[in-house]
């Protein structure tokens, strides 16, 4: 059975097929780049349990979230309401996010932002560095360890701070084997697309001290948010409830648990 997450990884790896730029290209442009504003240390900087908001027009699952979204206008409201950090999708085809979504949330706020898209090639994660994301989101499930090494070295040399996504304890593992510590725990099956809401508590208790913890999809309100800091969860990645709650400032506010310590 072709999965969402099948059809979408190929579309990605078809366009880096055919992508003729070099590496080496795209790294020398980013020499004179501003330093990246530190998506990790915004996270360790909040006392209560930090939000990472997220700027989402719509998902493959749900469809249609808000198609006519201002990415600037949601991200100021993000950051009023306390958000940490921004995550903005420039997938277009499944998630209808764009590079100028990301360049209008970054710029309308003093937040640090994740790229949020599907990475399969070491030139998306220069292109997020060019791009003026602060971090790239690696997600083990659709890279093989090689890669995940690579991708995450890559991240490093660049100022970049990756956010390494799993699903389970094996993933956990290659993460580690990577030299991950910022850890992302998707409640989200990438095959079904269904949540899980066991999922991030289960997986926490194996992710060492010292590494960030981040737990993603499916966090719908304050009771959610108890329950993952209660987990040991240091941030959450919320989109679709804060895009459709029609007050994104007060539904970050309503996120901001206080943190197990």
């Amino acid at each position: 059975m072709v999965t969402y997450l099948d059809r979408i990884v190929e579309r990605h790896r078809q366009a880096a097929a055919a992508d003729t730029r070099t590496l080496g290209e795209l790294v020398a442009k980013t020499a004179a780049m501003a330093p990246c504003r530190g998506f990790r240390a915004a996270i360790q900087a909040t006392p209560e349990i930090a939000v990472i908001a997220e700027v989402k027009r719509r998902s493959p699952s749900k469809g249609d979230l808000d198609v006519d979204l201002d990415p600037a206008a949601t991200a100021a409201a993000y950051e009023a309401g306390g958000a940490a950090c921004l995550s903005v999708l420039t997938d277009e085809e499944f998630f209808g996010g764009s590079v100028g979504d990301l360049h209008a949330a970054h710029g309308a706020t003093r937040l640090p932002a994740i790229r949020k898209d599907f990475t399969v090639d070491p030139r998306d994660v220069a292109d997020a560095r060019l791009m003026g994301a602060d971090a790239v989101l690696l997600i083990a499930a659709v890279l093989d360890p090689f890669e995940l090494i690579e991708f995450h070295e890559l991240a490093c040399e660049l100022g970049l701070d990756a956010l390494v996504e799993v699903h389970d304890e094996p993933e956990l593992e290659e993460a580690l084997n990577a030299g991950a510590t910022l850890i992302g725990v998707n409640q989200r099956d990438l095959v079904t697309f269904e949540v899980d809401h066991d999922r991030a508590a289960r997986v926490a208790l194996a992710i060492p001290e010292g590494v960030v913890k981040v737990a993603e999809s499916g966090i719908r309100d304050a009771d959610d948010a108890r329950r993952l800091a209660d987990a040991g969860y240091d941030a959450l990645l919320v989109g679709e409830a804060l895009v459709t709650s029609g007050d994104p400032a007060a539904a970050v506010a309503s996120l901001r648990v206080a943190r197990r310590h």
